[in-house]
């Protein structure tokens, strides 16, 4: 019986492994790879073992004993291990940071029962193997060529799957898979969306597919118990298909073949807490590490994805048509508000196009990226706004619950009967949400059955879901929804798309601003006019409400011409030297106050040299204040990735040994400016 020493990771902001003393014999050696229970401080935490080694610098009266290993759960992999230790290198992050928030809380607590119960309920499952598809449609000519290019790949191949909205891109996903599983007795299929409300109709479909294959779903809505479940079976080789949000990225999968990302443009695969990381950059490198082909899926590619294929760095697949016969792309048409007057927000083009759609039995959606009833409530005698005393930013209106609640801070105050700075009791809303529209829907059409699907209007668990599976229903006539309406969903009777407000977003300081509207603005036409038109019904179109019906951004809407819209905001980031052209780091301070804040990040800027690389000058966040917390931000840049990498290296030992109270991280590859 001999000592070893476990070089083990923990969930720490200290960017370091710690040694902890382990009496091996041949009946319990421990492996790389493997959760260890350990003391740290007063607490018993659970950490991964990233080496067995034999000596240690750690005097032996300082050496602490491990107090048990998770020798029932088979190590995570070497594979895992790289990927963990690339995005913590990459992203300037403590390994243990990485590692095990990727790992369920339910396998990082000090007792095993839960884990060993999961592991018992899984044996008694018969390994679902049988990757035979069923019930497998006919593909048009271009859908038939992407599914067996794909399916055919060998090694590492990154595709963008550019395709048309309704051009049948999750047939191609699923037909691609069919020919991968079948030529891979054992292996596993990774399937990102990047919302949570994305999963079910997937998942539906897929389980319709493959009746023989267990499916796993990963994403944060998931009860840690069943969250576990289906991480065990995914990391033991039992889920042949893995479907989930974001963070399925981090989940083990020792058989992966192909990795999935749909709508890869979406800015919810980037992390905006604690490890920032892209799963879409993560999914491209793990297939890479792997030799494994990812596809990368969306009718508006982000430009990062657009600029790889147009240098061949990405093979690019289209999808131009439509998948069901006789469906067409709607018709996009442009309502000048300064000639159309809007009555209650909408205009009477719009109105009358309502009208139709209700006199006919067909589904109409209004898209408005704007919750809560009122953007803000106003005083007209003294220009009082409702601010909100933690943050910067307005208070909003919800009319129906009488309250007006921040949607940054979530601070919430009854709406005040008179006006606080000059007793007016005629206080007014300013703009409109998703709650307003929705009031005069029903005094405009009071036979109508509208259904509002907003964050406010799904707060309960499931309740989402229910809304959606009641559009599809055919019983709500108009809907109105944010973002969570935009992308994914598969309306069959939806043939008016109207598009308030969406002006705002053309104004922003950030430079992603027109990418993002123009790719919303395409995905929510998008949900019109998915089925072919029926005998005597409308053909489905799209209007988009504005005051700059001139702008070359609506006129790419218009014409549906993604590809001439993105070639030209590439050479306008290539002139600017923008990303694509240029790689980014955004170093972000809180304090109480934003001088201090300020003065953190000026202290920053100085204390290493960086030659060649540009660190612009620190300034306010462009919303200052949240929660009473003041924030700063200094952009760092670079034409080399490999460059910046150094030097964000050595910055970050820097910045740890500065001696500060104020809270600050650090982005790579920043999505918000």
């Amino acid at each position: 019986m001999t000592h070893c020493i476990l070089r083990i990771a923990l969930d720490t902001p200290l960017n370091a492994v710690f040694d902890y003393r382990w009496v091996c014999d041949s009946a319990n050696e421990p492996q790389v790879g493997q959760l260890a229970l350990v003391p740290f401080g007063p607490r018993e935490v659970v950490g991964l073992i990233v080496a067995v080694v034999h000596e240690t610098e750690v005097p032996p009266e300082k050496l602490k004993d491990a107090l048990g290993v998770r020798a029932q759960l088979a190590p995570l992999s070497a594979e895992w291990l790289a990927l963990a230790g690339f995005a913590a290198e990459y992203y300037q992050r403590p390994l243990g940071e990485v590692a095990l928030p990727g790992v369920p809380k339910n396998l990082r607590v000090g007792t095993t029962v839960a884990l060993d119960r999961a592991i018992k309920k899984l044996a008694k499952l018969a390994d679902a193997h049988d990757g035979t598809p069923v019930n497998m449609p006919a593909l048009n000519p271009a859908q038939q060529e992407a599914a067996d290019a794909i399916g055919g790949a060998r090694g590492f191949a990154p595709i963008l799957l550019y395709g048309v909205t309704g051009s049948g891109k999750t047939e191609v996903y699923l037909q691609a898979c069919a020919q991968v599983l079948a030529r891979e007795p054992q292996g596993q299929i990774l399937i990102l969306v990047p919302e949570i409300n994305l999963t079910p109709q997937l998942e539906g479909n897929i389980r319709a597919r493959f009746p023989g294959v267990m499916l796993a779903t990963l994403h944060s809505s998931l009860a840690e118990g069943e969250r576990m479940l289906h991480w065990l079976a995914a990391h033991q080789g039992q889920a042949r298909i893995v479907l989930g949000t974001r963070l399925a990225i981090l989940a083990s999968l020792p058989q992966l073949k192909l990795i999935v990302i749909d709508e890869e443009h979406d800015p919810s695969y980037k992390q905006q807490e604690g490890l920032r990381y892209s799963a879409r950059d993560l999914a491209v490198w793990r297939a890479w590490q792997l030799k494994i082909p990812v596809v990368l899926g969306s009718a508006t590619p982000s430009l990062e994805s657009w600029h790889h294929a147009q240098a061949g760095r990405y093979r690019k697949l289209e999808l131009k048509e439509r998948a069901v016969s006789q469906a067409t792309l709607p018709a996009v048409k442009l309502l000048n508000m300064e000639h159309h007057k809007p009555q209650d927000g909408l205009t009477q083009p719009l109105i009358d196009a309502l009208k139709l759609r209700l006199a006919r039995g067909e589904q109409s959606l209004l898209f408005l990226n704007r919750r809560g009833y009122s953007p803000v409530i106003c005083c007209e005698s003294c220009g009082w706004i409702s601010d909100c005393q933690r943050c910067t930013a307005f208070m909003v209106l919800h009319k129906g619950e009488r309250k007006l609640r921040c949607h940054h801070c979530s601070l919430e105050m009854r709406i005040p009967r008179h006006c606080p700075t000059c007793g007016n009791i005629d206080l007014q809303p300013l703009g409109r949400g998703t709650q307003r529209v929705e009031e005069g829907l029903q005094l405009l059409f009071p036979e109508a059955r509208i259904l509002r699907i907003d964050a406010d209007s799904t707060r309960r668990k499931g309740s989402a879901q229910e809304a959606f599976d009641t559009v599809h229903r055919g019983d709500v006539d108009i809907l109105i929804g944010t973002q969570m309406v935009a992308k994914g969903h598969d309306f069959k009777k939806l043939t008016l798309v109207g598009i308030l407000n969406p002006d705002t977003a053309l104004f922003s300081q950030d430079y992603r601003a027109s990418e993002r509207l123009f790719a919303q603005l395409m995905q929510v036409a998008g949900r019109a006019g998915r089925t072919a038109q029926a005998d005597g019904g409308s053909a489905s179109e799209v209007l988009i409400q504005t005051r700059y019906p001139e702008h070359p951004l609506y006129g790419a809407v218009v014409n549906h011409d993604y590809d001439r819209f993105a070639t030209a905001l590439l050479a306008e980031r290539e002139q600017a030297g923008l990303p694509p052209y240029l790689y980014q780091a955004m170093l972000r301070a809180e304090a109480p106050e934003l001088a201090k804040a300020l003065e953190f990040l000026t202290a920053a800027r100085d204390c290493v040299p960086h030659e060649g690389i540009t660190i612009n000058d620190p300034i306010p966040m462009s919303m200052t204040r949240v929660y009473n917390v003041d924030r700063a931000q200094l952009l760092v840049e670079s034409p080399s990735r490999p460059a910046l990498q150094a030097f964000l290296k050595e910055w970050m030992l820097r910045l740890r040994e500065m001696k500060s109270r104020v809270k600050w991280s650090l982005e790579v590859d920043p999505v918000d400016i």
